[in-house]
């Protein structure tokens, strides 16, 4: 009994040992595998901060208007898409924050940037008119929303029709804001109604945040397949004073 005893007393110590050898092997692998995970996430960050440091905007715009300058002569369509692409990339990199509004004269320069960008890429196929009326001097207005209807006409409208000209229309004139659009609807795009109206909604609750119920927002289609957008706000502009001094 004892030798029995003595036995099963050293083989389950042994037991032990090697379960504990057993799980310190596991921990080691562990964490070797840990660390040469974290070496290669290190190597990613790397990596990543490297190229972000290659394409900043200081970066990115002097090798553009260095594209632009060698294009300019041997491809001006080129050169000039390259051009109003990079002013579309410098305004967005403005990053205004969300409860700032921005001079509506800039967003209007973004919508010609735009325009011109869809008429060098369809040969001045496009048929499309901007239309601007009143002083827009020192007036503001929530970001994105001009840009968010022009682009809801180049991705849901017919912009081609030889007779039916898309038109993009703001007014100004005692204080009163009128933004409207007018394009044919392109029946050819699948789930045109659905995708539409993500851009259209949020263009809502961007007014109603900087507006509260002080706009007005409507759009519909008319019984000549036309897609129509209406804004109207009051809108106090500061500058208009300085205006007609000057």
């Amino acid at each position: 009994m004892y030798i029995g005893f003595s036995t099963g007393y050293v083989y389950i110590l042994k037991s032990f040992e090697d379960r504990k050898k057993v799980e310190a092997l596991e921990r080691q692998s562990l964490v070797t595998q840990i660390e040469k995970q974290a070496l290669e996430n290190d190597l990613v960050q790397s990596q990543n901060n490297f190229l972000r440091s290659q394409i900043n905007p200081h970066f990115l715009f002097n090798t553009l208007n260095f594209i632009y300058n060698d294009a300019r002569k041997k491809a001006p369509m080129a050169a000039d898409a390259i051009m109003n692409l990079a002013e579309m990339m410098r305004y967005a990199l403005k990053r205004p924050e969300a409860s700032e509004m921005v001079p509506l004269s800039e967003e209007v320069e973004q919508i010609e940037h735009l325009i011109n960008l869809h008429q060098l890429r369809t040969a001045n196929a496009i048929n499309l008119n901007l239309e601007v009326n009143g002083d827009l001097f020192g007036l503001r207005f929530p970001p994105l929303i001009l840009l968010t209807l022009v682009e809801n006409i180049f991705k849901h409208g017919n912009v081609t029709h030889s007779t039916q000209p898309a038109i993009i229309k703001i007014d100004y004139e005692n204080n009163n804001l009128n933004i409207s659009t007018i394009n044919m609807v392109n029946d050819n795009k699948g789930k045109e109604h659905e995708s539409h109206h993500v851009g259209i909604d949020n263009i809502n609750k961007r007014l109603a945040n900087f507006y509260k119920d002080d706009y007005i927002f409507r759009y519909y289609k008319d019984p000549l397949n036309r897609y129509i957008t209406e804004i109207d706000v009051q809108v106090i502009n500061p500058m208009s004073k300085l205006n007609l001094n000057q």
